[in-house]
C-alpha cells in the first residue's frame, strides 16, 4: 500500500483542533474520532440503547438524544463508568474510522491522519500508525485554557485533565510533538513543517518508487505486445 497511518492526539484543551484546522487547510485526509462517537450514539444507532440501558433516561435531552454535559460528568467522576461507556462505544467507533480509512485508500491518499483523543491510553491502535504526533501545551496553559473554555472551577478543570494521561508523559510516547503553547502562527509553523516531513516521507516513496516501476514495467509489455500485434 502507498498509503500509511498517522496518529494525532493531545489532552483536553491543548489545542488539538487548532493543529487539525492547519491539517484539512493543507488538504489533508483526518478522521476525527470525536465526531466519529457523536455520530455511533444518535438514536437508533446500536450504542445509543445499550447507552441507555447502562446510564438511564436521566441523561437524555427532551429530544431523546443523548445530554454529553450529562454523560461526562458523570463519566469524568467515576472511572468504572467510564469504563463501561467506553465498551460499548469503542467497537462501533472503531467500524466507522475502518470504513473511512478504505475510502481514503480507494483515494489515492499518501497518508491519513487518524484524531483520536485517547490514544496514547488506549494503547491499542498505536501500533496501527506509522507515525504519532502529540499537541502538547504546558500544564499551567492546559488547565487556564479549559477553565475559560468550558466556564469550570478549578476543581473541575483538575478533574478533568486528571482523567487523562498527563501530557509529560504522552510525550515520551509520541513521535513528533506540536508544542501549542505558544500563539497561533507558532503552532501553523510546526504543522507546516510535519506536513512537508510527512510528504516526504521515505516510507510513502518507497513505495511509490515501487509501484511506478509496476506501472512502467506493465506499460513495457503493452507496448511490446501491440508492436507485435501490428507486425
Amino acid at each position: 500500500s502507498t498509503m500509511f497511518l498517522v496518529g494525532l492526539s493531545g489532552g483536553i484543551a491543548s489545542g488539538k483542533s487548532t493543529v487539525v484546522d492547519v491539517l484539512r487547510e493543507l488538504g489533508c485526509a483526518v478522521i476525527d474520532a470525536d465526531a466519529i462517537a457523536r455520530e455511533v450514539v444518535r438514536p437508533r444507532c446500536k450504542a445509543y440503547g445499550r447507552i441507555v440501558r447502562c446510564f438511564g433516561t436521566e441523561i437524555l435531552l427532551e429530544n431523546g438524544e443523548i445530554n454529553r454535559e450529562a454523560l461526562g460528568n458523570i463519566i469524568f467522576s467515576q472511572p468504572e463508568k467510564r469504563q463501561l461507556l467506553n465498551s460499548i462505544t469503542h467497537p462501533e467507533i472503531l467500524k466507522e474510522m475502518l470504513k473511512q480509512i478504505l475510502k481514503y485508500f480507494v483515494r489515492g491518499y499518501r497518508y491519513v491522519i487518524l484524531d483520536i483523543p485517547l490514544l496514547f491510553e488506549t494503547k491499542r491502535l498505536t501500533k496501527f500508525m506509522k507515525y504519532t504526533v502529540l499537541v502538547y501545551c504546558d500544564p499551567p496553559t492546559q488547565l487556564s485554557r479549559l477553565m475559560r473554555r468550558n466556564g469550570l472551577s478549578r476543581a473541575q478543570a483538575e478533574a478533568r485533565v486528571a482523567s487523562q494521561l498527563p501530557l509529560d508523559q504522552k510525550l515520551e510516547l509520541a513521535s513528533h510533538v506540536i508544542d501549542n503553547s505558544g500563539d497561533r502562527e507558532s503552532t501553523r509553523r510546526q504543522v507546516l513543517w510535519l506536513h512537508a516531513r510527512l510528504e516526504g516521507s521515505w516510507h510513502f516513496l518507497w513505495a511509490r518508487l515501487v509501484l511506478g516501476t509496476a506501472v512502467a514495467t506493465l506499460a513495457g509489455l503493452a507496448y511490446l505486445l501491440l508492436q507485435r500485434l501490428i507486425s
